[in-house]
C-alpha cells in the first residue's frame, strides 16, 4: 500500500465527475487534480484512504496532448473551472463519459446516445452570479468561495461572467470601502453585506443588482449608491435588496424590496418574452438552454391534441416555448415568486391555454391524476436531488405517451430513470448538453416511452 509522503511516477487515464485526474499504481487508484488524460507525472501522495489515495503534482514527465495554458490567474485556488487546464473538445468527451456512466453504471440503462452538444461559448456566457462578501487584509472584498470552503477568493473579474459584472461589483465595493459598511462574518453573525447578486437578460441586455443584507433597516447606507451607479451603468434596471439574517449557507431570505425601477427585468427565451425576479430559476447559460430546450421539443412531439405538465417549472420558459399550438400546459413549482412569473410570463406572450399551479410536484402531480388529467408528454426539470417517489409514481399513474427528463445531475437523472422503468417507463434516448464549459457540471435530456410489456 501507498504511504503518505511516498513519490511516485503516474500515468493518468482517467478523470473523474468532481474533476480530478486519476491513475493506477500497482491497482491502487490515485486521485491528482489539475490534471489531464495523458500526462504522466511525478506525484507525492498526501492522503491514504484503504481503496484509493490523493496525490498532488510535484513534476510533469509528459504533458497530455490535451493540455493547455491557463489564461485565469486564480483557477487553482477558486477551484470552479476544473476543466480549464485541457480543450473544450477534450471537455466535451469528458462529460459525455459521465453521462454515459451513470446510466449504465447506476441506473443499468442502455438507451441510444445521441451526439453531445457542446456549447457555442466558452467564455462569458453566465447570466448571473453570486459574489460573498468578506472581510480581508484590513477591507471589504468579494469573489467566490474557494473549492470546499468558505474561504473567499477575492477576484471578481471571472472569465465565465460578462465583463460588466466585474465592473459593476468593483463600483460596489468601492463604495463599501470609502463608506466603512461592514461585510457579514459568519463566525460572529455580525456585518450588514453577505452578497452580492446579479442577473442580466442574455437577448435584452437587462441588469438586476441584489443587495444581500443581514437588515433591510440598516441598509439605508446604500442610497448614495443608486443614484450614482444606474447613471454609470444604465443597463441596470433594478436594485432591491433582499434580507437574510439568518446562520445559513442559504444565501436569499424572505423579504426583498425594491429600492430602485421594477421588481423584475425582462428577458427573451425561445422567442417569448420573460421576467425573471432574484428567486426565479432561469438558467445561466441562455444561447444553450434554448438549443437544450428545442431538444426537449423534439423529444416531447406534441401536436394540436397534446396536453403538456412541466413538473418543476420555476418561470415557466420551457413550458411556454413548447404551447404554441397545443392544447393545454400546466406548471408546477413550489417557490410562489416564480409560479407568478410563469403567469406573468404566460400573459406577456399572449398564451392563454396555460395553468400554473403552486406546489411541492408530488403532492400536485397526486391532486392532478385524483382530478381525472392525463397529459400526453410529461416534462420534468428537478433540482440536482432529482425527483422525489411520489412525482415518479404520479407521473408513471398519469400514463402520458412520453417522459422527457431535463436533469443537471446525470447521477440522479439514471437513479430516477431506473425507478420508472419500474413504473412502466422505458429509457429511448439520452443526450448530454454542456450548459457549464470549464466546470465539472454538464446536463442531459432523456427520452422515455411506454414499455411494450
Amino acid at each position: 500500500m501507498l504511504t503518505k509522503n511516498e513519490e511516485i511516477v503516474l500515468e493518468i487515464t482517467d478523470i473523474t465527475n468532481e474533476g480530478n485526474g486519476v491513475g493506477r499504481y500497482d491497482g491502487v487508484a490515485v486521485f491528482v487534480a489539475g490534471t489531464a488524460v495523458g500526462d504522466v507525472v511525478n506525484c507525492k501522495i498526501v492522503k491514504v484512504n484503504k481503496s484509493y489515495c490523493y496525490g498532488i503534482v510535484t513534476g510533469f514527465i509528459t504533458k497530455s496532448p490535451y493540455r493547455i495554458g491557463d489564461n485565469c490567474p486564480v483557477s487553482k485556488s477558486c477551484g470552479g473551472c476544473s476543466f480549464r487546464h485541457f480543450t473544450y473538445e477534450q471537455e466535451c468527451e469528458v462529460k459525455n463519459s459521465f453521462v454515459k456512466a451513470s446510466f449504465e453504471r447506476i441506473g443499468k440503462l442502455y438507451p441510444q446516445y445521441e451526439d453531445f452538444l457542446g456549447s457555442e461559448r466558452t467564455s462569458h456566457y453566465r447570466n448571473k452570479a453570486q459574489y460573498p462578501v468578506g472581510f480581508q487584509d484590513g477591507k471589504a472584498v468579494c469573489g467566490f468561495y474557494a473549492k470546499r470552503s468558505h474561504r473567499i477568493c477575492a477576484h471578481i473579474d471571472c472569465d465565465l461572467q460578462p465583463k460588466i459584472f466585474a465592473s459593476i461589483t468593483d463600483c460596489i465595493m468601492e463604495y463599501v470601502n470609502a463608506n466603512g459598511i461592514a461585510p457579514y462574518d459568519e463566525q460572529t453573525g455580525s456585518g450588514l453585506l453577505r452578497h452580492i447578486y446579479l442577473r442580466r437578460g442574455e437577448h435584452s441586455g437587462q441588469i438586476m443588482l441584489c443587495l444581500v443584507v443581514t437588515s433591510l433597516s440598516k441598509a439605508k447606507c446604500f442610497e448614495g449608491l443608486y443614484s450614482s451607479i444606474t447613471q454609470r451603468f444604465d443597463d441596470i434596471k433594478s436594485i432591491v435588496l433582499n434580507e437574510n439574517p439568518s446562520s445559513t449557507n442559504v444565501i436569499l431570505g424572505e423579504k426583498t424590496v425594491t429600492v430602485f425601477g421594477k421588481d423584475t427585468i425582462i428577458d427573451t427565451m425561445c422567442e417569448n418574452t420573460v421576467t425573471i425576479s432574484p428567486q426565479s430559476f432561469y438558467q445561466v447559460n441562455t444561447l444553450q438552454a434554448e438549443r437544450l430546450y428545442a431538444i426537449a421539443g423534439e423529444y416531447a412531439q406534441l401536436d394540436e391534441n397534446s396536453i403538456l405538465l412541466d413538473l418543476y417549472c420555476g418561470a415557466g420558459t420551457i413550458g411556454l416555448s413548447m404551447c404554441a399550438g397545443i392544447k393545454k400546459l400546466i406548471g408546477v413549482e413550489i417557490i410562489p415568486q416564480a409560479i407568478e412569473n410563469a403567469k406573468r410570463n404566460a400573459e406577456l406572450n399572449n398564451i392563454d391555454n396555460s395553468e400554473f399551479i403552486c406546489g411541492d410536484a408530488g403532492k400536485v402531480a397526486k391532486l392532478l391524476f385524483d382530478r381525472g388529467e392525463r397529459p400526453t408528454v410529461i416534462i420534468a426539470d428537478p433540482a440536482r436531488k432529482g425527483c422525489d417517489r411520489q412525482s415518479l409514481e404520479y407521473m408513471a399513474k398519469m400514463q402520458p405517451d412520453r417522459i422527457v427528463m431535463i436533469s443537471c445531475n446525470h447521477a440522479t437523472a439514471a437513479r430516477d430513470c431506473a425507478i420508472l422503468r419500474q413504473l412502466g417507463y422505458d429509457t429511448v434516448k439520452v443526450r448530454g448538453v454542456d450548459l457549464f464549459p470549464r466546470t465539472t457540471h454538464v446536463e442531459c435530456v432523456v427520452l422515455m416511452s411506454k414499455s411494450d410489456i
